[in-house]
């Protein structure tokens, strides 16, 4: 009998400094058009929900998200491209909606690029719709590309 080998136990936590040469390799290894480095200095220092996922120690992945005015806006989720297909996107996707609820966040919001069929997809199943389109938004190849904007209804947990 062959006994299957358990995948490394994940955690999410809190990203700091120390983390942000790690994200923005990541970032770049996944991105075109990558945010820099001062971006993801910038996003800590501001006081935003920062964390990474971290698997055997080693950071697999990372999200960032915006609070204020009863609104939560997803910044950012990316999972190492060594590491995707084992559901981390939506443990990250998870935390973020944990968090935003736990700060009475009643809608939270999120770009993604149309083509990023992947991404869509599991926002959908996780209740995001559609609500604009912002023209032009993203940075491409040749010339730009729209944003979907999604959005989702929250519920406070009492």
């Amino acid at each position: 009998m062959i006994t299957p080998i358990a995948e490394p136990p994940v955690v999410v936590r809190e990203m700091n400094h120390d983390d942000i040469a790690t994200v923005s390799d990541i970032e770049r290894r996944s991105y075109e058009f990558p945010w820099s480095h001062g971006v993801f200095r910038d996003c800590l220092l501001a006081g935003y929900q920062n964390v990474v996922l971290v698997r055997d120690r080693f950071v697999a992945g990372y999200s960032v998200l915006s609070v204020a005015a009863g609104e939560a806006h997803i910044l950012n989720i990316c999972v190492d491209p060594e590491y995707r297909s084992r559901g981390y996107g939506e443990k990250l996707l998870d935390e973020m909606l944990f968090r935003a609820r736990a700060a009475s966040v009643r809608k939270i919001f999120l770009e993604v690029r149309p083509s990023n069929e992947l991404a869509i997809a599991l926002y959908k199943k996780k209740g995001f719709h559609q609500v604009a389109n912002r023209p032009a938004y993203y940075q491409a190849n040749e010339g730009r590309e729209d944003a979907a904007v999604l959005a989702k209804k929250l519920e406070i947990e009492s």
